[in-house]
């Protein structure tokens, strides 16, 4: 079982930034993947970023560029960097991991006034 525990989001005007954190329950070294997910109102959930073991990521379109996802596997953690944030970026952000199963956090809520 892991648990994720993200925390970080809140309202920002458009142009501004925000740096959400995920806390994990194991270490993610045991993970092969760590990706945030977003959910607008009314929309379905989209795939933000991902990160490997290896370090590397990859990126929606629609943030690539503007956001940047990283690990700290001393702390067991992944961060999701978002800048340049935009309206259509309101949603709720959760964390997801992926070893054996697929586990995913709570969900924190980004708002962005225009």
């Amino acid at each position: 079982q892991v648990q994720l525990v993200e925390s970080g989001g809140g309202l920002v005007q458009a142009g501004g930034s925000l740096r959400l954190s995920c806390a994990a329950s194991v270490s993610i070294r045991s993970l092969i993947t760590l990706d945030w997910y977003r959910q607008a109102p009314g929309k379905r959930r989209e795939w933000v970023a991902s990160i490997f073991n290896a370090d590397s990521a990859n990126y929606s379109a629609s943030v690539k560029g503007r956001f940047t996802i990283s690990r700290d596997t001393t702390n067991n953690a992944v961060y999701l960097q978002m800048n340049r944030l935009k309206p259509d970026d309101t949603a709720i952000y959760s964390c997801s991991s992926y070893g054996k199963k697929r586990y995913w956090g709570q969900g924190t809520q980004v708002t962005v006034s225009s």
